[in-house]
């Protein structure tokens, strides 16, 4: 049986290869972090986007909802995480299965202290795409004894729901977000070799 050319993609959960097969002949060659990271941040970007203006949009106050995102959700007999906590859920998931990448959103005014920039590469990363709308950050840092290579991507608000939550928080040191402003980014770590 012959074999049709095919080209095969393999970048889900951390693999870096791009495997080429033609008529039985297979080549490997790597896939540059910087394409590795934008791919992911287009899912991730779509995920969120869809989340927040498809669900959390809707169920938004005074929709009559039965169903409340809420940062409590938890505590509510019927409530729904906020669009940050899908997003940490599915980082933590994501660690769970593999250590070839790490993501998180972070912010330079983040409502929960965690999601505050813990590197200086971070913190650049942030400033930079606060700075510089429409273009991403790529950088290299070494955390213990591992080399990286770690992009930024801005994280922007997409819906109402969005800059009301942030700017009516009790919590959070910016209250003036408008409508395709950036509010964070995402950071994505992929491990480089030494």
């Amino acid at each position: 049986m012959k074999y049709a050319k095919s080209i095969a993609l393999v970048a889900a959960l951390g693999a870096t290869t791009l495997v080429v097969s033609c008529g039985g002949e297979t080549e490997q060659a790597g896939i540059e972090p910087k394409v590795f990271t934008d791919s992911l941040f287009a899912v991730m970007k779509s995920d969120r986007t869809n989340y927040t203006k498809l669900i959390v949009q809707r169920l938004g106050p005074n929709k009559g909802a039965f169903i409340k995102p809420d940062e409590h959700w938890e505590d509510l007999d019927q409530g729904a995480p906020l669009p940050a906590q899908m997003f940490r859920y599915g980082a933590e998931g994501v660690a769970e299965i593999t250590d070839e990448f790490t993501y998180s959103l972070q912010s330079l005014w983040p409502v929960n202290k965690q999601n505050a920039p813990k590197t200086p590469i971070e913190k650049e990363g942030l400033e930079f795409i606060k700075d510089n709308p429409g273009q991403n950050f790529y950088g290299q840092e070494k955390l213990g004894d591992v080399n990286y290579f770690t992009a930024v991507y801005a994280d922007v608000a997409v819906s109402p729901a969005c800059t009301s939550c942030h700017n009516e928080h009790k919590d959070s040191p910016r209250t003036d977000f408008k409508i395709g402003e950036v509010m964070g980014g995402v950071v994505i770590r992929v491990p480089v070799g030494n």
